[in-house]
Parts: C-alpha cells; structure tokens; sequence
C-alpha cells in the first residue's frame, strides 16, 4: 500500500514530458514482450529506441526490465560505432580513375611531349572524361631530359 502512495506522489511531482517518456518505455517493454512468448527477441529499432531513451530520461534504468542498463550502454555505443564508421568511409571522395583513362592519358602524354597536364586536360575535357590535372599530372610517364645520360 505504502508503495502505491510513494508512487503516486512521485508521479505528482514529475513533469508530463517524463512522465509521458516512461510511459513509452513501459509500453514498448509490453509490446516486445507480447510479440515474443518465450524469450524477449528485439529488432534493431527496439535498441535504437532505447539508446534514445536512454539518453533523454533521467531515470531509464529503473523502468527496464527486458534487459540489463549496461546492455543498453552496449548498443547506444555501438550505435555511435557504426554512425562514424559510416561517416569516415573510405569508399567516399573522388571517384577512381578507369584503366582505358589511365592508358590513354600515359599515350598523350608520350605521343605529345610537349604537352603538359593543363593541355592534356583539356583534351579530355573535349572527349568527356573530366579529370582534374594533378591526377593527369600523377598518371603521365616522367620523361627524363633528352641531354642527360
């Protein structure tokens, strides 16, 4: 009885915005719970909100009761895991130069040796290939001077 009254003063003296994030928390427990008879499976948005919740109110480890709080640590920090992995992705920036681009920039470069980058490039621009010139300049055979050697 003594537990009713204790919560219910408490509940008197939060504020609707967390009294309406417990009710969330309560209620998502109840669902997964009664999606799963046997034992509690959660989907990826089932973490995801408790990550969130977790973040948000101030006393989520006393409403859980599916899982252990440091398993929710586990996924709020793999969650950040993977969000700068994705954000630091080596597979973005410029796009890689083709073989048949790289083989046509070393023959202008060895048919016409008095072409620099600059002219190169912009052959490629009147053939549709838009390669900037440092990439034309790392791509062209070194020719080495006439009189040495």
């Amino acid at each position: 009885m003594f537990k009713i009254i204790r919560c219910a003063v408490t509940a008197g003296l939060k504020s609707r915005r967390q009294l309406a994030l417990e009710n969330v928390a309560l209620r998502h427990q109840l669902e997964v719970l009664q999606r799963n008879a046997k034992r509690p499976r959660l989907k990826p948005s089932d973490r995801a909100l408790w990550a969130f919740l977790s973040r948000i109110l101030p006393d989520w480890r006393r409403h859980l009761s599916i899982v252990q709080p440091d398993t929710v640590v586990r996924w709020h920090r793999a969650g950040w895991r993977l969000y700068w992995r994705w954000k630091s992705n080596p597979g973005r920036g410029r796009p890689k130069v083709s073989a048949e681009v790289r083989s046509l920039i070393r023959r202008m470069s060895l048919g016409n040796q008095l072409w620099g980058a600059p002219r190169i490039h912009g052959e490629l621009l009147k053939l549709g290939f838009d390669i900037c010139e440092s990439t034309i300049a790392k791509y062209s055979p070194s020719v080495s001077d006439p009189g040495s050697g």
